[in-house]
Order: structure tokens, then sequence, then C-alpha cells
């Protein structure tokens, strides 16, 4: 081949391998491109992405906030109920007991006098039988009739019974007053005992045997308390709500034991009054009952919180007794309770305000 040819053959070269670095450079600038391209739309699929979980973050703290909100608004609504509910019980045991104090006091003051003026009576019919042993035939018949020696001997017993029962229906309206405290709103040193005692006849009828259930024993183990200062009717709405899970407690628990085991181990509520740490008073009520686990233990304090079925309680009793002892006195409210050792609620409350 000839030099010229030789030339022209290097010259196509050297054109070829320029348009070649033309292409590649072309093609660099190009990857370049789609590179900052790529970055940028990463960036920006980060950005949009953690726009996305940011904004689901918010969205999942709202619905959170109004969850929460919506709880808080239902336990305040059902506290309200449930505090309408001892008020509105306070108000009736208020009014029967006054509507029954009356007439009561009207037999208890009088009842007296009868029996003073029956016993004159029958003084002077003695009088006059001893004066005048010999009678008539017709009143000899009616004496025989009416039985009068047994009649002189069982008035007076009678007369007796029925101040006795007075004197009774007398305790027994100064306790319902005792319990509704309805005209107390401020905090006031009050018995203690008193309101126990109160809560205690309220509840009564849910002690006593029943077909198929045995009376629940009630133990008193009352210390030598002063008067503590607190809102007693508040304080004596705690006491009802713990007793009474007590009560469903053992109730529940008779029902899962043979007659022989109930007998060994009859159902029972110790209620305990101390003083501690000085200035402390200590109400300690405990059942012999199921007790409950550490699960369940965590729990009896929230709102709605119940391990009863449907229909036979809101959850609340518990949550409010915890919000009455804590909030309102300053107090502890503490469960103590294991499956197979009955549940103790211990109630610690200041016995004087600090303020006093």
């Amino acid at each position: 081949m000839e030099a010229t040819d030789w030339q022209n053959k290097i010259k196509e070269l050297e054109n070829a391998n320029r348009i070649l670095q033309e292409k590649l450079a072309t093609s660099e600038a190009e990857r370049s491109q789609l590179e900052a391209l790529n970055q940028k739309k990463e960036f920006l699929l980060k950005t949009v992405t953690q726009e996305f979980i940011d904004s689901e973050n918010i969205l999942k703290a709202k619905m959170s906030e109004l969850e929460k909100a919506l709880l808080n608004q239902q336990t305040i609504q059902l506290k309200l109920i449930e505090a309408e509910k001892m008020s509105a019980l306070g108000i009736l045991v208020a009014g029967i007991a006054h509507e029954i104090n009356n007439p009561v006091n009207f037999i208890y003051g009088n009842i007296t006098y009868v029996n003073d003026y029956t016993a004159d009576i029958l003084r002077l019919l003695e009088m006059y039988l001893n004066r005048y042993p010999e009678t008539d035939a017709e009143i000899e018949d009616f004496i025989e009739k009416i039985d009068l020696n047994f009649l002189r001997e069982d008035l007076l017993k009678t007369l007796s019974s029925m101040k006795v029962g007075s004197e009774r229906i007398r305790e027994i309206v100064l306790t319902l007053r005792n319990f509704a405290r309805v005209d107390e709103a401020e905090k006031k040193p009050v018995n203690i005992h008193e309101g126990i005692d109160s809560t205690l006849l309220i509840l009564q009828n849910l002690t006593k045997e029943k077909p198929g259930f045995p009376a629940i024993e009630i133990v008193k183990n009352y210390g030598n308390l002063p008067k503590v200062e607190c809102y007693a009717g508040q304080l004596n709405q705690v006491f009802m709500n713990i007793i009474n899970n007590a009560i469903d407690a053992l109730r529940e628990r008779d029902q899962k034991l043979s007659i022989g085991e109930r007998e060994a181990n009859p159902s029972q509520i110790a209620i305990t009054t101390s003083i501690i740490s000085g200035n402390t008073a200590k109400i300690s009520i405990k059942d012999n009952g199921g007790g409950m686990n550490e699960a369940v233990k965590g729990k009896i304090f929230d709102p709605f919180f119940t391990t009863k079925p449907v229909g036979h309680g809101t959850g609340l009793g518990l949550s409010i007794s915890y919000q009455i002892v804590v909030d309102k006195h300053g107090g502890r409210l503490e469960c103590i309770s294991a499956v197979g050792e009955g549940t103790e609620l211990a109630i610690e409350i200041p016995i004087a305000n600090s303020r006093s």
C-alpha cells in the first residue's frame, strides 16, 4: 500500500477517534446529568417519605389525644352520674330518715307515759280485786275469757318491747342520717367508726344468709381513733364501694365451694382501724375471697375496669374511691392481694388537715 493510502487511513482513524471522543464526552455529560437528576429525585423521595412519616406520626398523636380526650370525657360523665347517684341516695336516705324520725320520736316520747299510765291502771285493778274479791258472774266470765293474769304480766312486757323497738328505730335513723351527710360540703372532724357502721347498716341485707349462700361475718377491729378531718359523705362512699366489692367477691367464692368447704372457711370481712405515723389514720378492709392476680391488681383503679359480668358494674367504684382518697384527702389507697389469699384495701388519710 502506498504512503498516500496510509495517510488517508490515519486521517480516517483520527476522525473516527475524535467522533468517539465527542460521543464519550456527550455520554459522560448525560450520565452526570442523569446522576444529578437521580440524586434530586432520591432527595425528593426521601423528603416526601419523611414528610409522610411525620404526618403519620402527627396524625397518630392527634388520634391518641382524641382517644384520651374521649375516654376522659366518658370518665367524667360517668363519674358525674355516679356522684349524682350517690348524692340522690344521700338525699333519699336523709329524707326517709327525717320522715321516719318525727313519728318515731312521737312514739318514743310517749311510750314512757303509756307505760306509767298502764302500770297505774294495773295497780288500780289489783287494788279493786283485793278490795272486792267477789264479783258477779258476768265479770268473772270476762276475766276468764281475757285471761287477766296473763294480760297483766304480758302488757308491761309488750310495752317494754315496744320501747326497745322504738329505741332501735331511732338508732337506725341516726345511722342513716350519719351516712347521708348531705349538708356537709366541707371537711369536718368526724368519727370514722360511725361512718363504717352506717355503711354496714346500708349493706346489711347483702351480708345476711340467703338460699344457697351463708351469712358473711363482719369482724370489727376498731382502734382508738380520734376524729378525722375529712369529707364524711365522700369517705362513706369509699367504704360502700370497697365493702360492696368484698361482698361480691365472697359471693362469687361461695358459688365455687362445697358446703363443707364453706363451713371450714366461712366468708368474712375484717375491718381494722389504727393510727400510723402519728397523724395518719389507716382503715383496712380485708376479705377472704378468691383474691386476684398481678395483672388484675394493676388495673383495679383504672376507669371502666371491672371483673364483674356485663350489667353488674360500671368499673368506676374503685376509680372514684381512689380519686376521693388520694386527690380529695391527700391520702393513699393500696390494694394487697394474691390468688387464693383474699384482698385487702388499705386506706390511709391524714387525721388533721396540715393547715389546722
